[in-house]
C-alpha cells in the first residue's frame, strides 16, 4: 500500500481551504484518509500553515511519501520562513493606462 501525505481540498468554489492528510495513494483526492495531520489556508494574509510535525515525522518514518506541495509546507513550518508571495500581474490595458497617467503627470510637472 502506497501511503501519501497530501492536500485534500475543502472550502467553497474559488475559496480553497486544504487539509494535510495521510491517505492511501489509490484513494481520491478528497476521499477517505487515514489521519488528519494539519491544515493550510492560502487565503489569509499571511498564509496559515498548521501542521503537526510530530505526526508527520512518525508517518514518514513508517514510509509515507509527502507530495511536493506538502514537502514545501513542511519545510516552511519547520523553518518558520514566510511563504513567498507571487507578484500580481497587471493587464496590458492597465499597464498602458498607468503609463499614460505617468506621462501626463510628467508633462504637467515640466509645464510648471
Amino acid at each position: 500500500m502506497a501511503v501519501k501525505i497530501r492536500l485534500a481540498r475543502h472550502g467553497a468554489k474559488k475559496r480553497p481551504y486544504y487539509r494535510v492528510v495521510v491517505a492511501d495513494g489509490r484513494m481520491p483526492r478528497d476521499g477517505r484518509y487515514i489521519e488528519l495531520v494539519g491544515r493550510y489556508n492560502p487565503l489569509t494574509n499571511p498564509k496559515t500553515i498548521d501542521i503537526n510535525l510530530e505526526k508527520v515525522d512518525e508517518w514518514i518514518s513508517k514510509g509515507a511519501q509527502p507530495t511536493n506541495a506538502v514537502a514545501h509546507l513542511i519545510d516552511v513550518a519547520r523553518n518558520g520562513q514566510p511563504v513567498v508571495e507571487k507578484k500580481v500581474k497587471i493587464s496590458k490595458k492597465a499597464a498602458a493606462k498607468a503609463a499614460a497617467e505617468a506621462a501626463e503627470a510628467e508633462a504637467e510637472a515640466d509645464a510648471e
